[in-house]
């Protein structure tokens, strides 16, 4: 009787090493991308055709662009593809020892989102902005600069709003009075300085500064936040008002590419310096990623005609052809993409 038992028993763990077995081939392979929060609205609906064709699960985990790329620098973790809000920081942060090569493919503009029953919601335009921000009652809010390049594209959005209005103490009102952020003129232009971000003691009863410019989306829509620098393109697809800023500030237009230039930041007490560009976004495959092939076939429907229409859709113009920088690009990429 004894034997019988251990014979059942043996064959009841066979059977579930077994369903065990074939429940892990049954599942899909997966697909991990680290990506920028803005980009959550058409990744997902690019994820939804992408996983319909091939029949692999696409794991989205969205961060600040910073924080994003940290992941696999700073805490080793594995991804498959890796896609910025500011393609400048693949370079910076992730080559040579991390990624080879990098695909410019988007744009986007700097917009400042609010609701219909923000705090004077109903006066607020591109020439008064910044004094409406500047009203005790008003209370505004940016994503942590050390984190998310939204963030610190809305210190030189600000910064930049000083020459364009030709006043002189837009930053120390809106931000060095209310933030641990400096900002100081170097040989004509401007250089922003920014703590670490435990020092950036935000005045609470102004400002809010989040990890990523879409968690703002949610204090703005409950009414904790009156207005909120953000992408155009977030904006639009959670159907919030938005102003839009002047070209000569909003780091959407090529042809002030030279006055943005004018502003740089410092980035976590200076390990990150980063200067005044066209917004542009950046994706590329790190080294060692696990499925280098699928990834490869994500890109290419990203770049392609339905990955262009999905952020034509979503607010965010794509940036045509794609502009490939680096070395050892697949060959699957090489071909359709424009340098």
């Amino acid at each position: 009787m004894k034997n019988w038992r251990v014979y059942l028993i043996g064959l009841g763990t066979i059977a579930i090493l077994g369903i065990s077995m074939w429940a892990s081939l049954a599942r899909p392979p997966e697909l991990k991308v680290f990506l920028a929060g803005s980009l959550m609205g058409p990744f997902e609906e690019l994820e939804s055709s992408f996983e319909d064709e091939f029949h692999i699960d696409v794991q989205l985990e969205p961060h600040g662009s910073v924080e994003a790329i940290m992941q696999i620098t700073e805490l080793n973790r594995s991804a498959d593809l890796v896609a910025v809000a500011d393609y400048t920081l693949i370079p910076q942060m992730m080559m040579p020892e991390h990624a080879d090569w990098y695909i410019i493919f988007a744009g986007n503009e700097m917009v400042l989102a609010f609701k219909r029953g923000s705090k004077h919601a109903s006066d607020i335009n591109e020439n008064n902005w910044y004094r409406i921000l500047g009203e005790p009652e008003v209370r505004f809010g940016f994503s942590d600069p050390n984190l998310d390049p939204c963030g610190y594209r809305t210190l030189m959005l600000i910064q930049l709003s000083e020459l364009h209005y030709e006043n002189d103490e837009i930053f120390e009102d809106l931000i060095s009075t209310n933030t641990g952020i400096e900002s100081k003129t170097v040989d004509g232009g401007y250089i922003i300085e920014v703590p670490s971000s435990e020092y950036l003691e935000p005045n609470t009863d102004k400002i809010e500064i989040s990890p990523k410019s879409v968690e703002l989306l949610s204090r703005l829509e409950e009414g904790g936040l009156d207005y909120a620098f953000e992408y155009k393109s977030v904006a639009v697809q959670h159907g919030f008002e938005f102003l839009e800023f002047p070209p000569q500030l909003n780091l959407g237009d090529k042809k002030f590419e030279n006055v943005y230039s004018q502003i740089r930041v410092y980035l976590s007490n200076g390990k990150i310096k980063k200067r005044g560009k066209p917004i542009l976004y950046g994706v590329t495959i790190p080294k060692g990623a696990k499925r280098e092939v699928d990834a490869v076939k994500f890109i290419q429907m990203l770049i392609g005609e339905e990955g262009q229409r999905i952020l034509e859709s979503k607010g965010q113009p794509p940036v045509f052809p794609p502009v490939l920088i680096g070395e050892d690009l697949p060959e699957e990429l090489s071909s359709p993409v424009g340098q």
